[in-house]
């Protein structure tokens, strides 16, 4: 399928307030041009109606060259209501062009994430997946919706977050929290048992910790899991020096939680 510019005017800029256009200034003589070219294409004919792309050559149009100011090829303008508003210049491998596009392009399902995000945090984790699923599913390649689904599984069936993530691969921004997010779920998955005699206190306590998680309470289940660190550190080999740190990462630094707890998990990770 041919992509080249006929009317600059007409295929780029106007159709750009309708869909976001890629433009690939690019010329026959230009190797990294050709290396580019398979990549977008393929990429393009995958996007559906997030995108669409088109090519122009500079040596037939040194014109709109000049006037985008094109100082060397390949370079890759995207285009939204008329103007540049992304851009970069040389080649990129396919993961590395992926993550730009995620980057520069907003996704349709951005309310409705946004929407299971707070579902999550009231506390909502049924709705919030079934809003996520339908996600998932019109964006196969939506790490932010996957790692959110992953963490409404942890309260809904564990066993479901491999498979979820899967797709979520080393090469994705995404790559350390859905890490952190399969530890935490083969912990849900396979809880210590609750009924436990007095003297032992420390699988009782990591077992609480456990069900925290199933609760979608991290406060809870760091409150636990640092108290097993401070009783006895190598407990199931460090599970819960492991627990405590997939939680923060799945948090984050900022998240008020993670600032409560941080101190603590600290004092008794170096005590």
């Amino acid at each position: 399928m041919s992509h080249e510019v006929r009317d600059f005017t007409a295929e780029v800029v106007e159709r750009s307030r309708r869909v976001p256009v890629l433009v690939d200034f690019w010329a026959p003589w230009c190797g990294p041009c050709k290396m580019l070219a398979p990549v977008l294409e393929h990429l393009a004919g995958e996007a559906g109606a997030r995108w669409e792309l088109a090519k122009v050559n500079t040596d037939e149009h040194p014109d709109l060259a000049g006037q985008y100011g094109i100082a060397s090829i390949p370079n890759v303008k995207l285009f939204r209501d008329g103007k540049v508003v992304n851009e970069f210049t040389g080649f990129l491998p396919e993961a590395e062009l992926r993550r730009w596009l995620d980057r520069a392009l907003p996704s349709p399902q951005a309310d409705t994430v946004a929407q299971a995000e707070a579902l999550l945090a009231a506390g909502k984790a049924e709705p919030a997946a079934k809003l996520l699923r339908g996600v998932v599913q019109a964006e196969l390649r939506n790490g932010a919706a996957r790692v959110l689904l992953a963490q409404c599984q942890l309260v809904t069936d564990p066993a479901q977050v491999g498979e979820t993530l899967r797709p979520v691969g080393a090469d994705s921004e995404f790559s350390d929290k859905a890490a952190a997010l399969r530890l935490l779920a083969e912990l849900a998955a396979h809880p210590e048992p609750s009924a436990v005699a007095p003297r032992e206190a420390v699988p009782a306590r990591f077992a609480e910790g456990v069900q925290a998680l199933r609760q979608n309470d991290p406060a809870k289940a760091l409150e636990a899991f640092i108290e097993v660190m401070q009783r006895q550190r190598d407990f199931r080999g460090g599970a819960a020096k492991d627990a405590c740190r997939a939680i923060f990462q799945v948090l984050g630094p900022r998240h008020p939680v993670s600032e409560r707890y941080h101190r603590a998990f600290s004092a008794a990770l170096y005590s």
